[in-house]
């Protein structure tokens, strides 16, 4: 008798549709019409969906780790999430997940394996950090006797740039080290700068003591990427919390077991000559259609791995902050457009905030896109500008989309 599992068929269009509605799109706040004032519960609820919010210094138009928030549920105020995920009692703590990223306090025990790897591969940093064990002592006895503190309130040594290290001193490259591998944690951040504290200063001693296994890990990990995304390769899943292949591969199998994921085939989700094996979660909803409207971050999980934004929507995207100016083909500061239940262009966003306007560096439309693109970016636009405190919208001409999205806003 064959005991495999029945394998279902989802079309390239609802594997979308899944995967949008697994990432909180197509709920009242980022639909046409929508009208929801967003509060701590739905700005916690977003980020309990999604397990964490990437974080990233670039801040032309706004941080990244705000921008999920935004495309979900619309303008917000910021201090919301500020609140949760700064100080010693917040419900948020920053760790490296998928990289550095805000996750629930809960998630602390799970990745106990990624720091313990880190400690035993060591790198560059660390082997510089274990020849320099002094140092990294001295530290521990400055936050036990003071309390948590910025890099720049305890180093003493000349903040010059030395060779690779981006002009951090040995004290800020010790505490960076001493953070991926748990022996300080981030409290907060002020001014975007990391506050070190003990992990005992900063977490219960719950959370602390409590131990969970390497397998049971990465199941749980696993499991909760694959609700985060509704469908998902092997690769898919491996990619949201970084881990290896290897890694997420016998815990697909448990899930599998249990019920949690069902094997799918996507047409045209293809290696070389094959079908690309995927899984869709027990707890994703199929939804017949989807009018999302919104502005992703570059490191938003709908996009951020870029063979599976290319798999779901044909859409390829490069972030080009570190393309040479002349090289740049759509900006700096790109983010993708997402309108009903496909990526259709990009837009390139610097907030000025000294001329008191958002400035659209370029707009770009992608091939097969919909005739009122421009006509449901500018609400979007303008949505982004009020919510950066701005008060006009200015573009400088630059992409296919420019001219219409020209007309849409003079009209308006």
């Amino acid at each position: 008798m064959d005991a495999s599992p029945r394998i279902d068929t989802v079309s390239p269009a609802l594997a979308r549709r899944i995967a949008l509605a697994a990432q909180g799109f197509g709920r009242a706040s980022n639909t046409v019409g929508g009208a929801v004032t967003p509060g701590t519960r739905q700005v916690a609820g977003v980020v309990d969906r999604l397990g964490l919010l990437q974080i990233d210094s670039v801040n032309v138009f706004e941080r990244s780790h705000y921008l999920p928030l935004l495309s979900r549920l619309g303008p917000y105020d910021r201090t919301l999430l500020d609140r949760l995920a700064n100080g010693r009692r917040g419900r948020l703590m920053e760790s490296w997940a998928h990289q550095a990223a805000y996750v629930p306090r809960e998630t602390w025990p799970l990745l106990a394996f990624r720091r313990a790897e880190y400690a035993r591969k060591g790198s560059d940093w660390g082997g510089w950090v274990g020849e320099n064990q002094t140092l990294s002592a001295w530290l521990v006895d400055e936050l036990t006797a003071k309390g948590p503190m910025r890099a720049s309130e305890i180093e003493h040594d000349a903040n010059e740039r030395r060779g690779p290290w981006w002009g951090w001193s040995d004290v800020k490259r010790t505490l960076e080290w001493m953070f991926r591998t748990g022996e300080v944690v981030c409290v907060e951040r002020r001014r975007f700068e990391r506050v070190y504290a003990l992990p005992e200063q900063a977490l219960p001693a719950e959370l602390l003591g409590r131990e969970v296994s390497d397998t049971d890990a990465v199941r749980e990990l696993v499991g909760r990427a694959g609700a985060a995304l509704g469908i998902a390769t092997e690769a898919d899943l491996a990619d949201y919390w970084r881990m290896t292949r290897s890694q997420v591969k016998p815990a697909i199998a448990d899930l599998v077991d249990d019920g949690t994921l069902q094997p799918v085939v996507v047409p045209g989700w293809q290696t070389g000559a094959r079908a690309t094996p995927a899984w869709l979660h027990r707890d994703a909803r199929r939804p017949r259609r989807m009018d999302a409207a919104a502005l992703l971050s570059p490191f938003d999980p709908v996009v951020w791995f870029r063979p599976r934004t290319e798999r779901l929507f044909g859409f390829h995207y490069r972030i080009e902050i570190y393309t040479p100016e002349p090289q740049r083909i759509f900006g700096y500061y790109s983010l993708p457009l997402l309108i009903g239940d496909d990526v259709v262009g990009r837009v390139d966003l610097k907030s000025d905030r000294k001329a008191g306007v958002l400035r659209v560096q370029s707009a770009w439309i992608e091939p097969g896109a919909p005739e009122e693109t421009a006509a449901r970016l500018v609400p979007l636009l303008r949505d982004a500008a009020a919510w950066q405190g701005l008060d006009d919208i200015v573009l400088a001409g630059r992409g296919d989309l420019s001219p219409a999205l020209d007309a849409e806003l003079r009209a308006a």
